[in-house]
């Protein structure tokens, strides 16, 4: 053990995997502090910023500014990046733990909760993640197709996600060609036959995960009416007392826009967005690819801010030719790394990571991969400050590790002939990037794989 460590002759030195909010609200939190330290951020792609470059819609330009804050720590001679480098796979926790003295994961939440149904993966059933990763140019998922032949899309969930998915299927090209959407994404958009955009949510109108922000937006839109039923908007005794709550101001928001939708009497334009409360899916049907989707009513049962929704046996069927799954996400597990199967995130006490109850020295989590997918990109903040406050009162029980020396993990990185991205690589890159998206009129055109990436950086 050392209680020298965070000292000029013995810097403290952190291994955050994950360059989102949560790994960079982290390192901003490390860098107040009047301790040496250095900090190496690691991410399996080779762009950082995680969920603000590939998560955040492209018509929220005014969300991604955040990157100028992570960018001032970016640039600080105490940081370095290493993209291009996957945890757990390229580099083993094990091997990891030899060069820092404390690793803090926060690499999000990156795969989709189930709905559990019949046909769930039918040829036209996606999950949001996919559907956004794609529009967004994310790596993973350019080889996804979507067949938006079909009149009427099925949006499954009440997050701002789901928002998200809606709003960019009823938005038309020139609502979206000034912003840093994929041109591969623009273009199939562009052939879109989508007039039908069917938002559906298992619990009511006060229970809705979304912000007044969101869904404020869609009475903006050029092309597309919502659609709210005034008897959706009728509540239960609870749902009531829900609304009533001071603590939760933006229920209320919600609500009194929703009532806007329903009380509308402007013509309505060519194309809906329509909201269904108390639904819930329980089967896809269709011969080879998705063409309806059974939706159970549901009741509220249950005190106030502890309601269950549960089925009446009342059905009814949407004819469809696309469903968007958007009901929730789970970490992805790291070999080496405690992982809470139930709750779909790294086990953790406020941010150190446990094993059978007991905390395990040197390990923390902060961001979703600690608390779960909820919050907006601000939520990491405070979320990734109380976890450097443990880290930070655990330094007297740290174990140095045994290569403190940065040139050290770059040697062995080498060795393993990885083609890590530094921030300086970045900086190329996303200077390309922004080159590329002038003479298109938009922002940024967007790299969409990794070898695209780097063979920008040997031109």
């Amino acid at each position: 053990m050392s209680s020298t460590l965070g000292s000029a002759e013995r810097p403290l030195r952190i291994g955050v995997v994950g360059s989102g909010p949560g790994g960079f609200y982290a390192v901003e939190a490390l860098f107040k502090t009047k301790l040496t330290i250095s900090v190496d951020m690691f991410d399996r792609l080779p762009a950082p910023f995680g969920l603000v470059r590939y998560g955040v819609a492209p018509d929220h330009p005014k969300i991604k500014n955040v990157i100028k804050v992570y960018e001032k720590d970016a640039l600080d001679p105490r940081f370095s990046l290493f993209g291009n480098v996957h945890i757990g796979r390229d580099v083993q926790v094990s091997e990891l733990k030899k060069f820092y003295d404390a690793i803090i994961f926060a690499c999000g939440a990156e795969t989709d909760k189930h709905l559990g149904i019949p046909n769930e993966d039918l040829s036209g059933s996606h999950t949001a993640t996919e559907f956004v990763g794609w529009y967004n140019g994310h790596p993973d998922y350019q080889n996804r197709t979507f067949d938006l032949s079909h009149p009427v899309a099925v949006v499954i969930g009440l997050g701002n996600v789901a928002m998200d998915v809606a709003r960019i299927l009823a938005k038309t090209v020139d609502e979206l060609n000034a912003t840093d959407i994929t041109q591969h994404a623009l273009s199939v958009l562009a052939q879109s036959k989508v007039k039908e955009v069917h938002i559906i949510g298992r619990r009511g109108p006060v229970q809705s995960a979304f912000t007044p922000a969101e869904i404020k937006e869609f009475h903006e839109l050029a092309t597309a009416t919502p659609v709210v039923k005034a008897e959706d908007l009728k509540l239960n005794e609870a749902s009531q007392k829900e609304l009533a709550n001071i603590k939760h101001p933006v229920r209320k928001k919600n609500f009194e826009i929703l009532q806007k939708y329903a009380a509308a009497t402007e013509a309505p334009k060519e194309k809906k967005i329509i909201f269904h409360f108390l639904k819930s899916p329980v089967e896809i049907k269709g011969n080879g690819k998705v063409e309806k989707i059974v939706l159970e009513k549901n009741v509220l049962s249950g005190e106030a801010e502890h309601q269950n929704a549960s089925g009446t046996k009342v059905f009814e069927e949407i004819a469809c030719g696309n469903i968007f799954r958007s009901v929730g996400y789970r970490g992805v597990e790291i070999p080496g790394v405690p992982f809470d199967n139930k709750k779909g995130t790294f086990a953790n006490q406020e941010g150190r990571l446990t094993a059978d109850g007991k905390v395990v020295s040197g390990l923390y989590a902060s961001g979703w991969i600690k608390r779960g997918p909820t919050g907006i990109i601000g939520t990491n903040k405070v979320d990734s400050e109380e976890t450097v406050h443990h880290l930070l009162a655990d330094i007297a029980q740290l174990t140095p590790c045994e290569f403190p020396q940065r040139a050290s993990l770059e040697e062995f990185l080498k060795k393993k002939s990885i083609r890590y991205i530094n921030y300086q690589d970045w900086q190329k890159i996303n200077s390309v990037e922004l080159e590329r998206g002038k003479p298109l009129g938009k922002p940024r055109e967007k790299f969409t794989s990794t070898a695209e990436m780097i063979a920008c950086l040997n031109k």
